[in-house]
């Protein structure tokens, strides 16, 4: 195992267990509760969370099901603790993550289509340690029809309640919907999210640098939110801007400004 200074946690399984927790808090699960879902204990989920133990990639797997996340990015961030746990290098997956079916509706209601999409396939790499990243969006966050309606909390917010909140807190994101996803020139990768729960939306990013901003509004007006990459372990994460209200019809968007300059990048999409 690689030597670290005493009390402070490497790099990777720090990223690991950052990415663990936000997917917890996403749930709105206790540690009792998340032990009585999954095949793990209160105690081991405990541990896996504070990065005191390297947790199974099953118990990360059940977490990202919980959450109604693509488990694809944090695996490869497991990928990589598991290597620096066990002092040897990290092998290249040869084959992405199988996606579950997600199920997406067509505007303005009515049936939907069964599909998975695959969104983008990057290379992570850290420490001459290579692993490929498969992320699967598709227009519902719903990890299959094999997960339980019991695992979805109530959310804590309700249309202009949640103006200004963090999604992940108010229970608003264990359902989202992705409304338009983009990549920028840089290289981060980008996500317009909404709740029909909630009546809100806001946006997410991840693969970004530190110093990089993403600005959320309504077109429609009203207040204007942004978040920040304040560091590395949030350069490494999902980060999210605060919601703001969105009825159907509403549009909103989207734009990231780079640290490194180059000029903003706007995407927007219509609830």
């Amino acid at each position: 195992m690689t030597s670290t200074p005493p009390g402070a946690l490497p790099p990777e399984r720090a990223r690991l267990a950052s990415a663990l927790r936000e997917l917890r808090t996403g749930t709105g699960l206790s540690l009792a509760a998340l032990a009585a879902k999954t095949t793990f204990s209160k105690s081991s989920w405990e541990r896996y969370l504070n990065g005191k133990t390297l947790p199974p990639g099953q118990a990360v797997r059940e977490l990202c099901r919980l959450a109604g996340e693509p488990e694809g990015r944090c695996l490869a961030l497991w990928e990589l603790a598991e290597a620096e746990w066990s002092g040897r290098g990290a092998p290249a997956r040869t084959d992405p993550p199988e996606a579950g079916a997600a199920e997406a509706g067509r505007a303005g209601g009515g049936g939907g289509a069964v599909l998975a999409v695959i969104a983008s396939v990057c290379a992570l790499a850290a420490g001459g340690l290579s692993v490929v990243l498969v992320l699967l969006v598709g227009q519902s966050a719903d990890s299959g029809p094999g997960a339980p309606s019991s695992a979805v909390p109530s959310p804590r917010c309700r249309a202009a309640g949640c103006e200004g909140r963090n999604p992940m807190q108010m229970k608003c994101g264990t359902d989202p919907r992705t409304l338009a996803s983009h990549r920028t020139t840089g290289g981060a990768h980008l996500e317009l999210r909404y709740s029909a729960r909630c009546g809100a939306g806001w946006a997410r990013m991840w693969s970004t640098r530190i110093g990089d901003r993403l600005e959320l509004k309504a077109a429609d007006g009203g207040p204007a939110h942004s978040a920040r990459i304040g560091d590395g372990a949030a350069a490494q994460s999902y980060v999210y801007t605060p919601m703001t209200e969105a009825r159907p019809g509403t549009t909103i968007q989207a734009c990231f400004r780079p640290v490194a300059g180059g000029g903003r990048e706007c995407f927007d999409a219509r609830v």
